[in-house]
Formats: C-alpha cells, structure tokens, sequence
C-alpha cells in the first residue's frame, strides 16, 4: 500500500527533491508539496480514502482542516464520510475559525492534515478547538513524516509514512553543499 500511495504522490508531482526549509525552520532533502497531487479531483480521492478506510468506525461530528495545507484533504475526507468540512486559518499568527464557522461544545472532530512534521499546526488547532469545548478525537494526514522522537497524544490516521532527513539549520549537510535553499511551505506567508 505505502508503493501505491508514494506513487499516487509522485504522479501528482508532490514529491520534491532539493534542499527545503521546512515551517519547523529545519532544512530536508525533500519536501512532499501534497496541493500538487490533490489538484486532481481522482488522485485526491484515491488518497483520502486510504483514510477512510482506518477511520470509518470512528465516532466523528465534524473535520477541520489548518489552511492552507489541510483545507482540501479535510473537505475530501468530509465528503467521503458524508460529514461537513471546515477550516482553520492564523489572523495575526494566532489560529482560529473564522468565515463564520464555529464547533458546538462537545463535537466530536477529527484534525485532517496533508503532512504532519511537527505537529506545530495541528497542535494549535488541537488547542483552539479544546478551548471552545469539543473533543479531538484524532489527527488524520496524507503523509506523517515525523521524526521517531516526535511523539503525539492523538491517533493518528495517515496514508503513508515517511522518514525523511532533517537538518537543523546550522548543521545542515545541504547547506554545506552550497545548494539553494527553498521555502514552499505556508506557514510564512503574510
């Protein structure tokens, strides 16, 4: 399955190679740009549904997706399961719903994410939403490239992990190599 999954991502042209500065600030040899893949209605599908395979017994009122990342992977999953779909976007650098969406105390949502490194934006939803009274249930992403140490007090659901290299910046072998560093990430835009 993890074949299939790798290949649905390199299809979409997802799976980049170079020297990347991730949101953590670390540098990767790679970077798994999921938009690229989701772009395609059918490929998006075909991945979120190993996903909904892990969690159709679940108990889920709601999924809410982090923008930029989490906002199509959400909405599919949502669909797949028949549930509604909404997001969570930084005014100011903080995280919070806005475009009128709003939980119910007690709700039961499943976080949805396209790649899970650190879990700094999951967590700050995780957050937020435990603030206004509903329950996190679990965290879902297309891929969980987490480190081994970097450890969760969620479920997790994804389609496929991946270990991928990360440097910190001022150990990173990449930069010693002299290569471009890149930043595609989301969490820096104004």
């Amino acid at each position: 399955m993890d074949r299939d999954i790798f290949n649905l991502l390199k299809e979409g042209e997802a799976v980049l190679e170079g020297h990347f500065k991730l949101s953590s600030g670390n540098h990767s040899n790679m970077y798994i740009q999921c938009a690229k893949a989701l772009q395609n209605p059918k490929r998006a599908e075909k991945l979120m549904r190993y996903i909904k395979e892990q969690i159709k017994d679940l108990d889920i009122d709601l999924i809410v997706g982090p923008a930029m990342g989490g906002i199509i992977a959400a909405y599919e999953l949502a669909r797949q399961m028949d549930k509604d779909a909404i997001f969570t976007e930084r005014k100011d650098g903080i995280m919070q719903l806005r475009r009128g969406f709003s939980v119910k105390k007690g709700q039961k949502i499943l976080i949805c994410e396209d790649v899970i490194t650190t879990g700094k934006s999951s967590y700050e939803v995780k957050r937020l939403l435990e603030s206004m009274g509903a329950e996190v249930v679990g965290l879902a992403c297309i891929v969980d490239r987490r480190a081994s140490d970097c450890k969760f007090d969620l479920d997790i659901y994804s389609a496929i992990k991946l270990e991928i290299e990360i440097y910190e910046p001022g150990d990173c072998k990449l930069c010693d190599k002299g290569l471009e560093l890149e930043s595609p990430g989301s969490r820096f835009i104004k």
